[in-house]
């Protein structure tokens, strides 16, 4: 069938058969369909949805686009966790290493800044030599060796998606939960996952802005997951402020070091990190209860084997074998960072992140078109958290940026998306549902 006649069903609000998805993703593949057509589909989709065996299929479809990996000859849990995307989200940079700690396996196959969201394989792209597309031979061979190992999408790894996703990122489609769906699990089922845990971020700076909808896409995720015969649960978490006290790419790498060795944790990151960790523990049966998990998680990262673990991954996959040690040489640095101050002091009441994630394309380290190179340097660092007190000596955030007409820009969009009062508001915890299968 032509390209353009399964995209008018679905214009249409039919329902489309297994054969046509299937069809039409191999036509991708294959380069029979060119990106007028692909984001015409997508368009198509956000606006009239996908049931749930429509789901499945593209799922399918798209992780056979290309490789399937298989861990046969490997004797521990296969483990992975996604987010849907946050400001200021380093949990995988992280969670990897911990949970390779563990004594499980982590072989992550992550994506790159989507929207206002930055993306790991973005973060990981500011160590040097750091190769984000390994081939499948050397990533197996990472993740024997150490562990875990975090990669983007090559060529043979759920192709089909690597595209759609592009053209999503800049056609206004990003936030139809049948393409995150299938999006998100082509890549954890093309990786050959026995487990997984989804990060689902839920409030202003999510592509799920509120509660209900995150929850259906929870549900979306667990239940063709499962239906594919991947084990998986998920964890609603806030994202209605910056993630951690860093945004952009390299200072959010730098924030992840500094965790993993023990230093500035910010309890926020940390509650997100362990619970998540926590979650897969439990769901592979590495541990049986929470709080064995909790201690397990705690002993990793004081005794040092967490750092290592990531120190080795950044190691095998061509990256400095001292970076860990000495990070702050290796890692980009801005021509300028400043202090931005509120235009009144008061505490941090509430906080627009998507507007945090918007200001960070503007400053060069997010893309307006797909193509783009970014500036991994610039960002912000030491963003204050929600209930912090600001003023004219103590800062909202410090902005790394290349000219002075980014700095004005970054300073109007904090100073925008930061709330400030005269009470300190109370806290509430990052963690909003956990969810499985029955």
């Amino acid at each position: 069938m032509l390209p353009q006649e399964i995209i008018r069903i679905k214009r249409d609000k039919e329902i489309l058969s297994t054969e046509q998805i299937r069809e039409f993703i191999a036509d991708i593949s294959n380069h029979k369909v060119d990106d007028m057509q692909i984001a015409a589909m997508t368009m198509a989709i956000f606006l009239n949805g996908l049931n749930r065996q429509e789901t499945i299929d593209l799922t399918l479809s798209m992780r056979d686009s290309g490789d399937v990996l298989d861990w046969v000859d490997f004797d521990k849990p296969i483990v992975d966790k996604h987010s849907s995307g946050g400001v200021g989200d380093k949990v995988s940079l992280m969670l990897a290493p911990v949970l390779a700690a563990c004594d499980v396996y982590v072989p992550m196959i992550a994506g790159r800044g989507l929207g206002h969201t930055g993306g790991t394989i973005d973060k990981l792209e500011a160590i040097p030599n750091y190769n984000t597309c390994a081939d499948n031979t050397l990533f197996r061979k990472t993740v024997k060796q150490v562990g875990c190992a975090i990669i983007g999408q090559t060529g043979n790894l759920a192709p089909a998606d690597k595209k759609i996703y592009a053209i999503r990122d800049v056609c206004g489609t990003v936030e139809s939960i049948p393409l995150i769906t299938a999006s998100i699990l082509s890549k954890k089922l093309a990786a050959g996952l026995q487990y997984l845990v989804m990060d689902l971020k839920c409030g202003n700076g999510a592509f799920m802005k509120n509660f209900e909808d995150a929850k259906t896409l929870a549900q979306s995720i667990i239940d063709v997951a499962n239906g594919a015969g991947t084990k998986a649960r998920a964890v609603l978490t806030d994202m209605n402020q910056v993630l951690g006290t860093t945004a952009g790419n390299a200072v959010e790498v730098q924030e992840a070091i500094e965790y993993l060795q023990g230093v500035n944790i910010n309890p926020r990151l940390d509650k997100v990190t362990r619970e998540l960790c926590i979650e897969i523990l439990m769901l592979c049966h590495r541990c049986e209860t929470a709080s064995e998990a909790d201690k397990l998680i705690s002993g990793v990262l004081s005794s040092g084997n967490a750092a290592e673990k990531f120190s080795q991954m950044v190691a095998s996959l061509g990256g400095p074998t001292d970076f860990i040690e000495h990070s702050e040489k290796y890692l980009p640095q801005a021509s300028h960072t400043q202090a931005i101050y509120p235009l009144e002091s008061g505490y941090v009441s509430a906080m627009d992140a998507r507007t945090v994630g918007l200001s960070i394309i503007e400053l060069g380290g997010g893309r307006s078109i797909p193509t783009q190179t970014l500036d991994l340097a610039t960002g912000y660092s030491e963003f204050a958290q929600i209930g912090d007190f600001v003023d004219e000596q103590t800062p909202i955030a410090i902005a790394h940026y290349q000219t002075k007409e980014q700095f004005e820009r970054a300073q109007n969009a904090v100073r925008k998306a930061v709330i400030i009062s005269d009470k300190q508001p109370a806290l509430h915890n990052p963690i909003m549902l956990k969810m499985q299968i029955p």
